[in-house]
């Protein structure tokens, strides 16, 4: 037997974000308590009554029952338009989504033995970094024998670096060796 369904029967699935947990709100009949406190639509507080007398007050106003605050004893409820909270609510995720600002970590490569020109094209990619707002990973890695040098040259060799960068950065780790590669983490600068 084949049952046709009608588009208002078809419960869609709410394209959320991987990762961010949505909190579902309670509306009208989905509000099961039996005693909740009511904010009428003007804002005023009604006071502690039952959830059904609750909708009967909203459906009168041909508004909507929305569970404001589940976790408060008894339960919040408020008497207003849900989709006009829905799209408020919508807005305001996608106005901080706009403020908010990422950081990313870049890294440079050395060598020890990093020729001249070399060092100054790795150091100007480092500063357009930086004025990205970016952290940079500064990673020297030693090969073979190289590795009896890296308290001396790579040391030398990663202050020349700092020196190069002192009014663009801010050291945020200083170098350490992590194996056979002596890293050091720096940022921009902070504006007073």
């Amino acid at each position: 037997m084949f049952v046709e369904k009608r588009r208002s029967d078809i419960k869609r699935k709410s394209k959320s974000v991987p990762g961010q947990r949505e909190e579902r709100i309670g509306v009208n009949d989905e509000i099961t308590y039996d005693k909740i406190r009511l904010i009428d639509e003007e804002g005023n507080q009604v006071g502690v009554i039952s959830a059904r007398e609750a909708r009967e007050r909203a459906y009168e106003a041909g508004l909507d029952l929305v569970e404001v605050s589940p976790n408060a004893d008894p339960p919040v409820c408020r008497i207003m338009n849900y989709d006009k909270f829905r799209y408020e609510l919508k807005k305001k995720q996608q106005e901080a989504k706009k403020r908010q600002t990422t950081i990313e970590t870049k890294e440079i490569k050395f060598r020890p033995k990093t020729e001249e020109h070399d060092l100054n094209f790795k150091i100007k990619n480092i500063k357009k970094f930086l004025a990205q707002k970016n952290k940079v990973k500064i990673t020297m890695r030693f090969r073979g024998r190289e590795i009896v040098y890296a308290q001396t040259v790579g040391l030398e060799a990663m202050n020349h670096i700092v020196s190069m960068l002192e009014e663009e950065a801010a050291i945020i780790q200083p170098p350490t060796m992590e194996g056979r590669q002596m890293v050091m983490f720096v940022g921009p600068k902070m504006q007073k």
